[in-house]
């Protein structure tokens, strides 16, 4: 079952709202702390998708466990009512806890950066700018006030869940052959079968998580999240625009479950991580489930590049009990370059009507000339699979980068993709995106 369901049901603790359970609007947002080298680590999470066995030896925070004991508000929730950031109330408590999770994560305590804690979630009634002045309100408390943000309590969560790791459960059924990362997806998909399912959960396996640099590979767990690869050390010495792309993918919440394994394998044409890592040109290893239960995941391996992991429309070559169980992409040189580019309905927390990727390796005889020594690009939304544009890349391995060079490349590209109409645009709104979209690649990378 989900954790929704279970500390409104299970727990009677009613504050957790019911909203689109689709990961959407954010009603259910939820605190959720892992304690990580002796520290508690807090990140939010839509609670209607997240299956209860990853909670096992989790802190999970409800606006229950934020009031304080005297029937007084919080900082944060003084700066909803005193900012009129409320009013019908359904969503309020999930603003709540996102800001609330701001206040004691890691990130910079900037104006900016409280607005972003809250992009997950959505508001009926305030047109945001109250809301927006509330986070903005407590991002200037945390600068200058030493205000207490959450309850005496939290001070004794580590100890307690160091002692709850002492006798953790296993959370892996005897005999399973599916498994789960965070849910985002497939609880949306299937909700009531999930909720009778056995499924293995595997977004806190450590053997699945970690981003680490081999020298010649940058190599990811395919349990890792978007989150996990927003903050790695590793992946931002490689991108440099890494925050900017990855704000375009989801929502805060969303991105603090994603796996990538499940974004590959859900096989959604329009996957923002998997259009981004095709463009990487990456592999990926499949693993048989009785290795991953037998917790063996190098034992009986299979590499494959992640562009000849998609058949068809949500066809993989892949066995039903194989599972994704690493990703990796050649270690970029000084040379490299990427851009990621992204069209949707609204900014952000929407799916794509069209994305694309790429990465170039260029050569410069001056400091304007540039020749392209590899390519690899993909888009989103115009086909019935995440697309890897072969002759796309093929045709600019090669070529100087240069005005002829992109309106060449553009009509190969054109020629490649099969694009359909439907609820997110015509077939021609989609190839006239792609084609700008491919040239704002060229903009951002070289000024072109």
């Amino acid at each position: 079952t989900t954790v929704l369901d279970f500390v409104r049901y299970h727990k009677d603790l009613k504050g957790t709202k019911i909203g689109c359970r689709e990961g959407d609007c954010g009603a259910c947002t939820v605190m959720v702390g892992e304690l990580v080298a002796g520290e508690v680590k807090y990140r939010t999470m839509t609670s209607c998708l997240m299956p209860l066995a990853n909670a096992a030896g989790k802190h999970i925070v409800t606006v229950e466990g934020i009031n304080p004991a005297d029937g007084s508000m919080t900082p944060v929730q003084q700066a909803m009512v005193d900012e009129s950031g409320t009013q019908c109330g359904f969503c309020t408590v999930g603003f709540v806890m996102s800001l609330t999770n701001f206040c004691v994560d890691d990130t910079a305590k900037t104006r900016e950066m409280a607005v972003s804690a809250i992009d997950g979630n959505i508001c009926r009634c305030t047109g945001y700018k109250s809301i927006e002045r509330a986070a903005c309100r407590v991002s200037e408390q945390l600068a200058v006030s030493s205000e207490q943000f959450v309850p005496n309590y939290f001070g004794d969560i580590s100890d307690r869940l160091t002692n709850l790791a002492a006798t953790k459960v296993e959370t892996r059924p005897v005999g399973s052959v599916s498994f789960v990362g965070g849910g985002t997806d497939v609880y949306v998909q299937k909700p009531e079968h999930m909720a009778e399912s056995d499924a293995t959960a595997l977004l806190y396996d450590e053997q699945l998580r970690g981003i680490r640099d081999t020298g010649t590979h940058i190599e990811i767990g395919g349990s890792a999240t978007v989150t996990d690869l927003l903050v790695s050390p590793v992946m931002q010495s490689v991108f440099p625009q890494l925050y900017k792309h990855l704000k375009l993918v989801s929502s805060t919440p969303i991105r603090n479950m994603a796996t990538l394994a499940g974004n590959f394998v859900n096989a959604s044409p329009i996957g923002d991580m998997t259009v981004w890592f095709l463009a990487l040109g990456a592999e990926i290893d499949l693993t048989g489930a009785a290795s991953i239960l037998l917790a063996t995941p190098s034992s009986g391996v299979r590499t494959l590049a992640l562009k000849d992991l998609y058949l068809g429309y949500k066809q993989l070559a892949k066995q039903p009990d194989e599972m994704i169980t690493a990703i990796r992409f050649k270690k970029p040189g000084d040379d490299f370059r990427f851009n990621f580019e992204k069209v949707c309905k609204r900014t952000y927390l929407d799916i794509a009507t069209v994305n694309t990727a790429i990465s170039l390796a260029v050569s410069s005889a001056s400091a304007d000339a540039f020749t392209i020594t590899n390519a690899h690009a993909s888009a989103g939304g115009v086909g019935p699979i995440p697309f890897y544009l072969r002759e796309t890349s093929a045709f600019l391995t090669g070529k100087t980068v240069s005005e002829e060079t992109i309106t060449a490349a553009n009509e190969i590209m054109q020629s490649e993709i099969s694009p359909i109409s439907d609820v997110r645009g015509t077939e021609a709104y989609k190839r006239l995106l792609l084609r700008q979209l491919f040239r704002a690649h060229f903009v951002e990378m070289f000024g072109v």
